[in-house]
């Protein structure tokens, strides 16, 4: 896995840690633990599959639906890392 360099700056964890870990497992199947080790993970999907669509196609306009899903990608990334910085 790539590291973290502001974890390796800085020495705690950003908002995005845990999405390489997250889609490996995605990858592997395992749905429910990649939601575990990053919550934001299907949210950033939908984001970065609608960012493709948006250069995509060009006849479309994509620009409300692409800030509402990162609008809702950032409110699960900060609960998320919430979570998991005083909870557990």
């Amino acid at each position: 896995m790539i590291p973290c360099p502001f974890k390796k700056l800085f020495g705690f964890e950003c908002l995005g840690c845990g999405f390489q870990r997250s889609l490996f497992l995605l990858f592997k199947g395992e749905f429910s633990a990649a939601f575990y080790m990053y919550p934001a993970i299907y949210t950033t999907l939908l984001f970065l599959i609608l960012v493709g669509l948006y250069f995509l196609d060009k006849s479309r306009n994509y620009h409300k639906v692409i800030w509402k899903a990162a609008t809702l990608n950032i409110i699960f990334m900060c609960i998320g890392y919430i979570y998991k910085h005083f909870y557990i």
